[in-house]
């Protein structure tokens, strides 16, 4: 498990000088999660990632794994505690003179595990990553995805509990991208690593992430599990990564309807989110026969994350303000989540 206690850091000296990178940063990774932290650039992610391995040194506040605080070692026991935590990196960090065997092996023969282990337990790693007839191959001949699959088996060689990816994803095409998700996902389901990952791909959270936090100006801002986030964000900028995969954006067209439409009915627009069980339920259907309504679904999108199933409708209501009310109580009851909007806010 992996914990982060109000963890500050701050670079520079002199009060004129000092940058505050983070500020509290509260965070808790559950043994065998991906978690997910998503900023945009110049957020604190990266610092934070350093900060869990001690390559930035926090200004305050605890590093915890597995009930151990990092800051609290001497440097012998940091480097041993090292040990248990792989990293990799957006740019590969491969020896570009070196064999992908000898990448791979290079932490084992920095410990002096003997050469006979070296080679039983590289062999396995490049097996396991797909890349068994790739072992005597140098970096510049293998594409990005089999870089990083290179560096995702170096990062194993030491039998980490957990796994660290500093923007693992963000030089690779989609197909290479869901390839290398599909194979962190491995890593944990198979081999029960703990994983971190920091990102300013959405798409990324989505497809592999159990939880996301989301970090802006070195604070987080928002977190909760993904299809918590995903479907109910509570900030501006966790809606608008959310936007960038779900495609939520109105076309003008249908604004102007919108918009013409709150003019004569102002209290009348309402987005409605489904989960689960409850986008197989005639909602809607039950809703309109059951209340002197009219109802018009205006826009919408269902799509899954994750195996559940989520649906993100506008909907207009015409009709007596009472019987509305009424509408929407139903509708809460029967586990969708109905909100009101404005214009503005659409």
């Amino acid at each position: 498990m992996l914990v982060l206690d109000d963890v500050h850091k701050v670079f520079g000296k002199g009060k004129d000088k000092k940058v505050e990178a983070l500020k509290g940063i509260n965070l808790k990774v559950d043994k065998g999660e991906i978690f997910g932290v998503v900023g945009f650039s110049g957020a604190g992610k990266s610092t934070l990632i350093r900060c869990v391995n001690i390559l930035e040194r926090p200004t305050s506040g605890k590093v915890l794994i597995n009930d151990v605080d990092l800051l609290t070692l001497n440097p012998r026991d940091l480097r041993k505690q090292r040990k248990k935590i792989g990293m990799i990196f957006q740019q590969y960090n491969l020896l570009q003179a070196k064999t992908i065997f000898k990448n791979v092996a290079m932490p084992l023969i920095l410990e002096g595990v003997p050469k006979d282990e070296i080679k039983e337990k590289v062999t396995k790693l490049l097996s396991f990553v797909g890349l068994a007839d790739r072992m005597n191959h140098y970096p510049e001949q293998l594409s990005g995805g089999q870089k990083q699959r290179v560096g995702i088996a170096r990062a194993l060689a030491t039998d980490p509990d957990i796994l660290l990816c500093d923007e693992a994803t963000s030089a690779l095409d989609p197909n290479t991208t869901e390839a290398v998700l599909e194979l962190l996902r491995k890593v944990r389901d198979e081999l029960g690593i703990t994983i971190l990952m920091i990102t300013h791909e959405m798409n990324v959270i989505r497809d592999v992430c159990d939880k996301v936090a989301v970090i802006e100006k070195g604070t987080i801002v928002e977190q909760g599990s993904v299809i918590d986030v995903f479907t109910e964000p509570k900030t501006k900028i966790a809606r608008s990564f959310v936007r960038t995969v779900l495609n939520q954006t109105i076309p003008p067209s249908i604004k102007r309807l919108i918009e013409e439409s709150s003019q004569t009915n102002p209290h009348g627009i309402y987005r409605i989110i489904f989960k689960g069980a409850s986008t197989n339920t005639p909602l809607l259907s039950n809703t309109a026969k059951k209340f002197s309504i009219d109802l018009n679904v205006i826009h919408g999108m269902v799509t899954e994350l994750q195996g559940v199933p989520f649906g993100n409708l506008l909907v207009e209501f015409k009709g007596d303000r009472e019987e509305i009310n009424r509408a929407i109580q139903y509708i809460n009851e029967n586990d969708a989540v109905i909100k009101e909007v404005s214009k503005d806010a659409i």
